[in-house]
């Protein structure tokens, strides 16, 4: 009795995906085609494809187990063309090593994916915003309706595989179907190709697509648009159109998550005896109130007056801080003011105390 765990090298419990496993790996090594006028290899490679039929079956491999057949008490022995064609074998487990040599048939195939750029403002993302874009994408000729033929013409069988798409070859004891290299598979050849195309069936268009982006997106947001990708093949679906974000930098306000911040000026007087400030916002100025005494750095928090989160209708805050905005000139009453006032402070004034040019003048004048 042949040790078929021995062959192909595994335990006698050995899962089906390890059977299958261990099956590749000697396939790949000893198949024919790879090893051309080796006997040897070709008596391998049929006693490790009597191996798998056999194991791989569940019924047939606790009857191996049991009995010593993989057709039980009642059978007369075991022969692999009983039970299993190559092609079948071969179609299950070689095509991911000798793509090459099998055969697929042309079946739907969903097409590509399409990427989009969009830079939006700051408002556009708070608020969400309708956009039109433009993109080129396949599109289905209308000259031929997507056959690639020229209108009034049409395409002939293969004479290589005879319309099915395929030629079968015979190799040893076994056949192998491979897709035809002259039709690729589809049986059919375009003598006559459609002009507005050049026989491939689709042309390159620029698309318009309206799209509405929702309040809340930032940098990075990735938006899916279904169904507005490339074509697919052979009756396949679209592929989809991934819409990537960017928000452009604003001016004045800084974001972070749905707060966003700024920085207001306010007076001296504003800041020492108080009062209310007009406030720039998303949504148009805003009054604040400054209590008495405010230091230059101190933050205000308006609620409600940020940015959502997309697919919520709550806002975050926005963030205000205030600095001292010093005068850069001053008239002679208000220079005389703030002498008084600083006399009165106890702070003492230098008048004329040389700025920074000058005092580099006379480093430089000595």
């Amino acid at each position: 009795m042949k040790d078929y765990y021995s062959i192909l090298g595994v335990s006698r419990d050995a899962s089906q995906e390890e059977i299958k496993k261990a099956f590749r790996r000697l396939a790949r090594q000893y198949h024919p085609d790879l090893n051309p006028g080796n006997k040897e290899a070709e008596e391998k490679f049929k006693e490790i494809n009597e191996a798998y039929s056999c194991l791989s079956d569940p019924v047939r491999r606790a009857n191996y187990d049991r009995y010593g057949t993989a057709e039980g008490p009642m059978g007369n022995g075991f022969g692999f063309e009983t039970h299993t064609t190559f092609t079948d074998l071969f179609e299950d487990i070689f095509e991911g090593f000798f793509g090459s040599f099998g055969f697929k048939k042309q079946r739907p195939t969903r097409g590509a994916d399409l990427r989009y750029d969009l830079t939006i403002t700051l408002e556009e993302a708070a608020f969400g915003v309708d956009k039109e874009i433009n993109y080129q994408r396949w599109q289905e000729c209308g000259s031929c309706n997507g056959s690639g033929v020229k209108p009034g013409s049409a395409p002939i069988v293969c004479p290589s595989c005879g319309g099915t798409g395929y030629v079968r070859y015979n190799q040893g004891f076994f056949s192998v179907s491979k897709t035809c290299t002259k039709c690729g598979g589809k049986g059919k050849i375009i003598k006559d190709p459609c002009s507005d195309c050049s026989g491939l069936g689709k042309v390159k268009i620029e698309h318009s697509l309206n799209i509405k982006i929702p309040p809340g997106v930032d940098t990075g947001t990735r938006l899916k648009v279904t169904g507005e990708g490339e074509l697919g093949e052979n009756g396949g679906p679209r592929g989809d159109l991934y819409i990537y974000i960017n928000v452009k930098e604003h001016e004045y306000f800084r974001r972070e998550g749905t707060n966003i911040h700024c920085s207001v000026p306010i007076s001296f007087v504003k800041a020492v005896f108080g009062g209310e400030i007009e406030v720039p916002t998303l949504d148009g100025k805003e009054k604040i109130y400054i209590p008495p005494q405010t230091p230059s750095g101190r933050v205000f928090k308006i609620k409600g007056k940020g940015l959502p989160r997309v697919g919520s209708n709550h806002r975050g805050e926005q963030i205000v801080t205030v600095y001292i905005d010093v005068p850069k000139k001053l008239t002679q009453r208000q220079r005389e003011l703030l002498e008084e006032f600083a006399k009165a402070s106890g702070e003492e004034i230098k008048k004329g105390a040389k700025g920074f040019k000058e005092k580099l003048k006379d480093i430089f004048s000595t």
